[in-house]
């Protein structure tokens, strides 16, 4: 009876095929990946704890505003500055973009590259500033500063 209904709704099947691959993957996928998705409730504690931040934003959204004391380094740029992360390789890292998408790219390039303790800001820093949570711009520096 199963093998006549895959037959004849072949199409209805593969589609259950997928779904059911996509929810295992999103139970396991964070496991298999090396790192962790965080909500913005568990990137304050990271924060707090002193996680060290890595905005891979590009320059521009990064002066439009970011989390406090955040390094940035585009995503396109972090494999060969990762000397510019100044913390040992199991120490945390909390990695964040726009929305979370480069983020989770820039996590799997850090776990390749050694590092055991990365987390992955879901929903990045939009997920952030909707959470009530502060943002500020980069210190100017003084000769930039207007008269």
């Amino acid at each position: 009876m199963f093998i006549e209904f895959m037959q004849e709704q072949q199409l209805l099947f593969i589609a259950l095929v997928v779904i059911i691959a996509m929810l295992a993957y999103s139970y396991v996928g964070d496991r298999i990946a090396g790192y962790k998705s965080v909500g913005a409730d568990k990137a304050i504690r990271l924060y707090n704890d002193d996680a060290f931040l890595l905005d891979v934003r590009s320059a521009g959204e990064f002066k439009d505003g970011s989390i406090a004391n955040a390094v940035n380094i585009s995503v396109t740029d972090l494999a060969k500055n990762l000397d510019r992360i100044s913390v040992e390789k199991d120490a945390p890292i909390l990695v964040y973009c726009m929305t979370g998408a480069r983020s989770s790219r820039a996590a799997s390039i850090l776990v390749k590259s050694g590092f055991t303790n990365v987390y992955n800001l879901s929903g990045g820093i939009t997920a952030w500033k909707n959470a009530g949570l502060p943002v500020g711009t980069p210190a100017r520096s003084k000769k930039n500063k207007k008269k």
